[in-house]
């Protein structure tokens, strides 16, 4: 029972740090608060509420949306543009704990079991930020089902 104790153990911390990756605006403000400061007011409550606007700067857009999941380059007529991708559905991550005792024959017998298991739900792209000439230039959002 040591040994399923430890991998218990090992599953929950693993899933509390996976837990702890995502990053907030005002953990990314706090972590560049000098850059955050050099904004104008209206720039910086959008980037404080996790927004973004046509004008933003990449700079802006990453404290405001953190780092893109994707980064593209679209080639039009008009010329070429970088698309920042923010995926809404992420790997999701799982875990489960069973625990069983009983008696056969007059002998006794327990066990255990620890389960694990991660999903990819079908992607779904949240936000599409568009920039040309290092400005954001089109903002494309998934519209929820």
């Amino acid at each position: 029972m040591r040994s399923s104790s430890s991998l218990l153990l090992c599953v929950i911390t693993s899933a509390l740090l996976l837990g702890g990756c995502a990053s907030t605006p005002q953990d990314r403000i706090s972590q560049n608060r000098k850059l955050y400061e050099s904004f104008p007011a209206e720039v910086q409550r959008k980037v404080s509420a996790g927004e973004v606007d046509v004008g933003f700067t990449p700079d802006m857009v990453t404290l405001a949306l953190g780092k893109p999941d994707q980064k593209l380059t679209r080639a039009e007529a008009s010329g070429e543009s970088e698309v920042w991708v923010y995926i809404k559905s992420k790997p999701q991550f799982s875990f489960g704990v069973g625990v069983g005792g009983g008696s056969y024959n007059g002998g006794g017998y327990s066990g255990g079991g620890v389960g694990v298991s991660t999903t990819t739900p079908p992607r779904d792209d949240a936000t599409r930020v568009v920039f040309v000439g290092g400005r954001v230039s089109a903002i494309e959002k998934s519209v929820s089902r």
